[in-house]
């Protein structure tokens, strides 16, 4: 990405990530991690409903349709969405670490308008680990996989611990998640916060 800044240059003794032995196999679906997330749950009308699979190593492919309630310009997606899908997909990369983790800090490219009804291509990697932090970049591309780059960018993640959640979520949202019966969906609210 052009003009990246310092703070998301990965440090002399970052190492490669590794793809967790426990991690969704290449191909599958992630699915949503919480039914009510923006980027990928369901249960959001005007969500993005971002259907992300695994790739090889530490990558992720995804990709979502802009609605007509996606955008900012007449008939073209609001910046803002654009940057809440690379968010997302760049979040989503944490399941293939199996670590719980937040945005730190996200820089964006936007290299072409992305018109309502268009399909975005997205890819991300994971490129360093450094302690906590987790450096990603992605790209989301237009008419294809292979088609022209809309926009871009790259994001430092944080490690932290589940207690993150329950110590800033309010406290009906962390209930019900926590008391939902389906002990795979009450686990996979908190594993993963884009």
């Amino acid at each position: 990405m052009s003009g990246t800044s310092a703070a998301l240059q990965p440090p002399a003794d970052a190492v490669a990530p590794v793809r967790h032995p426990d991690a969704p196999a290449p191909g599958d679906l992630l699915g949503a991690h919480y039914g009510q997330c923006f980027g990928c749950g369901g249960e959001q009308p005007h969500g993005l409903h971002l259907a992300a699979r695994a790739g090889e190593g530490v990558s992720i492919t995804a990709e979502f349709t802009v609605q007509p309630a996606h955008q900012g310009a007449p008939g073209l997606a609001h910046g803002g969405v654009l940057a809440s899908a690379l968010d997302e997909t760049l979040g989503s990369l944490n399941w293939l670490l199996r670590t719980i983790a937040v945005t730190g800090r996200l820089e964006t490219d936007f290299v072409r308008p992305v018109p309502v009804g268009t399909t975005l291509h997205l890819a991300a990697e994971v490129t360093a680990v450094a302690g906590r932090k987790i450096y990603s970049t992605a790209t989301g591309r237009v008419g294809g996989p292979d088609g022209p780059v809309a926009v871009r960018a790259d994001a430092l993640f944080i490690e932290v611990k589940v207690d993150h959640f329950i110590d800033h979520g309010r406290t009906e949202e962390i209930r019900a998640a926590m008391d939902d019966p389906d002990q795979v969906r009450r686990a996979r609210a908190f594993e993963v916060n884009p």
